[in-house]
């Protein structure tokens, strides 16, 4: 009689197993979450457009190169073009008054300073990256205004040749640069932040081959720490760009809701979409909510195209992501 043999499954391909069925599920988590997310944006586009048709049927002027806003008049007279002009030459302001100097505290923090100065700028940097809007929008009213006078002054004085700062009547409080000046101390912390931690990111090897190989500081930070921070600099950047196009409190205390295309950016002229929409919200009818959805609608195009924009920089530039080193 022969005995027979059992056989015990193998732990090792039980826990293959399990790992791959977790693997799934996550996948399938992760999917469902995409899926969920590309359906509520698609959602929200739907929406706003849903609203935005009454009042683009019954505008009697051109939506895209009107430059009033009276879309409760008879009939409704109202288009986006300073609204647009507003809201991108005071973004484009502040990135690059922001861009440049977070990326140098950025780097400061992470390949400069000792351990114990990088720790406390790094906790600086974070603490004003969760500042409320409304607590820069203030300070800007009240402190940043009444000071710039005299630097205003001063750049139209020696740059007024140039047409941005042509301005030879007076000095303006409420003006597209002290709007942009705000906005570029508002996205500078979220900018430093996203960088220094993509900085930190780079491969130590690297940095110690570079050095080993009679490469200076800078030359390293040239040749290495750049090449592979690239994708996360641009994203960084996109992303304070991203939160210059939507602010609303901090824009709206300070630019002066002007309709109308002023090319000297220290004269008050152009407004930003979200600034309107919070001013004009509650004296709207029900034609000027309409409107107000349409201006929202162009503002949440305009993100996603900033959005779409930057992801394609990325993702031309792999190549310096360091994931096949």
């Amino acid at each position: 009689m022969s005995q027979q043999t059992i056989t015990k499954p193998d732990p090792v391909e039980i826990r293959g197993s399990s790992v791959r069925r977790g693997d799934r599920v996550f996948f399938n988590l992760s999917r469902g979450a995409g899926i969920l997310m590309l359906a509520i944006t698609g959602a929200i586009g739907v929406f706003l457009a849903w609203k935005a048709i009454p009042s683009l049927q019954s505008d009697s002027a051109n939506f895209f190169t009107e430059q009033q806003w009276f879309p409760d008049a008879v009939p409704p007279v109202f288009g986006i073009a300073a609204l647009a002009f507003g809201t991108v030459v005071t973004a484009l302001v502040a990135m690059v008054l922001a861009v440049p100097v977070a990326i140098g505290i950025a780097l400061f923090i992470s390949h400069y300073a000792n351990r114990r100065v990088a720790s406390t700028l790094g906790f600086i940097v974070d603490l004003l990256a969760a500042v409320p809007s409304i607590i820069f929008g203030l300070w800007g009213l009240s402190v940043l205004m009444p000071n710039m006078q005299g630097f205003v002054a001063w750049i139209v004085k020696y740059f007024g040749w140039i047409p941005l700062f042509a301005n030879p009547e007076q000095v303006y409080t409420k003006s597209i640069l002290i709007a942009g000046v705000v906005l570029a101390i508002m996205i500078l912390p979220t900018i430093s932040a996203v960088t220094r931690e993509v900085f930190l990111q780079v491969p130590q090897g690297h940095i110690e081959a570079s050095l080993a190989l009679g490469a200076t500081r800078w030359e390293m930070v040239r040749m290495v720490v750049f090449p592979f921070g690239k994708p996360g600099m641009v994203s960084a950047a996109m992303l304070g760009l991203g939160r210059a196009l939507g602010e609303t409190i901090a824009v709206a205390l300070i630019l002066s809701a002007v309709f109308e295309i002023n090319w000297q950016i220290t004269e008050p002229g152009g407004n930003t979409f979200a600034a309107n929409i919070a001013l004009k919200w509650n004296e709207a009818g029900p034609n000027g909510l309409s409107a107000l959805i349409a201006s929202g609608l162009v503002l949440f195009i305009i993100t996603l195209v900033v959005n779409m924009i930057a992801r394609l920089i990325v993702a031309r530039r792999k190549e310096y992501s360091g994931a096949n080193s």
